[in-house]
């Protein structure tokens, strides 16, 4: 099959009236696709347009998108440039901090529902198959870069990952393409330029498909990466469906490379940082010896706690400043330090707001409930189970002396209102509606 028919399959396997987008750097890859896929579009039409991220890494930066630009205009694309600051203070070197900031870019820039193509190739994924087994990764770092995958919305695909480097530059010289080199593609401190100049050549020296069969064993591990993740959500059903709780009873009863298998998946599924194999083994360590205590294993940008039986899986929770306080009328928005909240507390019978103090529990407050009397807040928000680090984000709503509600602001809902008041909000779980202030 010849590149430009390769192209015009995948374009077809875009959905109708779609936008496509294709990621343009002004190397000869990502000019080769975006000519090969405006070609396409004038046969078959559909929406193109090209996304070029501008780092400002380097003086070349400039020229490189001086270049998009005449590139797009010979081919008639219209091209949106991104420029982005990288933030080196990641701590995820140069490589991962430029690829941080260019899919920041994509999502500001590609619309749910849309589709972005990239331009890597066979090689490409040889030198991601190697790096990934050079820093130990399992089966789904293995696996490399999958030839299509749902991203935040919209679909990342690569049209070329199955060609070769080589037939790219063959097209490109029958094709007469111009293209720009990226002078840091030189830097062997770099890892990935060490593989490709230095370590894939020895290797195809001695096995000329070494790159074809490294992206085949990739293909290999991302089927089998596949089918964990099937074994994953069976394990996940059993345990109850509920991936932000899952039972430690009933996960301690798995294997331990299930146990790691599940909370990894787990982890992707509620779109968190999966953790590194030490915070796992320390998590899991936990959960057999303590099944019954509260733990909490943290990570960057996620933490896991145990309480009540149950594991859960979150972003490490924000807290009410000490010392927060605001004045309300109870009849509009209300804004906290975590955030906007859309609900109301309004007196029975007619007439507006009320003159309420808001601030975070202290200690010792109570709060009269319908039939029941006067209740202790701690008591109420044990019978409520709502979790210890959820606590430190309530608000306790105050006319003079006297408690009259209790407030989740991050869920927007009602924990308990006192006779006399009516308290209004947006909350049910999984949904924005209505729900009845519990008793």
């Amino acid at each position: 099959m010849s590149l430009q028919s390769l192209i015009d399959s995948a374009l077809a396997q875009t959905p109708p009236g779609r936008c496509v987008w294709v990621a343009l750097s002004g190397g000869l890859d990502s000019a080769l696709l975006l000519t090969l896929t405006a070609e396409a579009c004038r046969r078959h039409p559909r929406p193109l347009r090209a996304l070029h991220v501008h780092h400002g890494l380097q003086a070349a930066a400039d020229g490189f998108e001086v270049h998009c630009r005449r590139l797009c205009s010979r081919q008639g694309v219209p091209l949106f440039v991104e420029r982005v600051d990288v933030d080196f203070a990641t701590g995820r070197g140069l490589e991962g901090a430029a690829r941080e900031a260019r899919h920041a870019a994509f999502a500001r820039r590609v619309a749910p529902g849309e589709t972005l193509w990239l331009a890597q190739h066979r090689d490409d994924q040889a030198e991601t198959f190697l790096l990934a087994a050079l820093r130990g990764s399992g089966v789904r770092g293995l696996a490399g870069m999958p030839p299509a995958r749902a991203w935040r919305g919209r679909v990342l695909a690569r049209p070329l990952l199955a060609v070769s480097r080589t037939e790219l530059e063959a097209e490109a010289a029958r094709l007469g393409l111009a293209w720009v080199e990226d002078p840091s593609n030189a830097d062997e401190g770099l890892d990935r330029n060490y593989l490709r100049h230095t370590v894939l050549p020895g290797l195809t020296a001695r096995w000329p498909r070494a790159a074809a069969s490294l992206s085949r064993s990739a293909a290999l591990a991302g089927e089998a990466d596949g089918l964990l993740g099937e074994l994953a959500e069976l394990d996940l059903e059993r345990l109850g469906g509920e991936p932000a709780r899952l039972s430690v009873m009933a996960l301690t009863a798995l294997s331990a490379a299930r146990q790691r298998l599940l909370v990894r998946h787990v982890c992707a599924r509620l779109g968190l940082p999966t953790p590194p194999a030490a915070r796992l083994a320390t998590l899991l360590e936990q959960l057999a010896s303590r099944r019954d205590a509260e733990a909490r294993v943290a990570w960057a940008g996620a933490e896991a706690r145990v309480w009540r039986g149950g594991l859960y899986l979150l972003v490490p929770p924000s807290s009410l400043p000490e010392g927060w306080e605001t004045r309300w009328r109870g009849d509009g928005p209300l804004t906290t330090p975590l955030g906007g909240c859309d609900v109301r507390l309004l007196p029975d019978g007619p007439g507006g707001g009320a003159a309420l103090r808001l601030c975070p529990r202290r200690g010792g407050e109570r709060l009269d409930l319908a039939g029941r009397g006067s209740r202790d807040l701690k008591r109420r928000l044990q019978e409520l189970e709502i979790p210890p680090w959820e606590r430190q984000r309530l608000v306790v709503v105050w006319q003079g002396e006297t408690v009259v509600a209790l407030l989740d602001p991050v869920n927007e809902r009602w924990l308990g209102v006192a006779p006399g008041w009516r308290g209004e909000s947006p909350w049910r779980p999984g949904l924005r509606a209505s729900r009845p202030v519990p008793g």
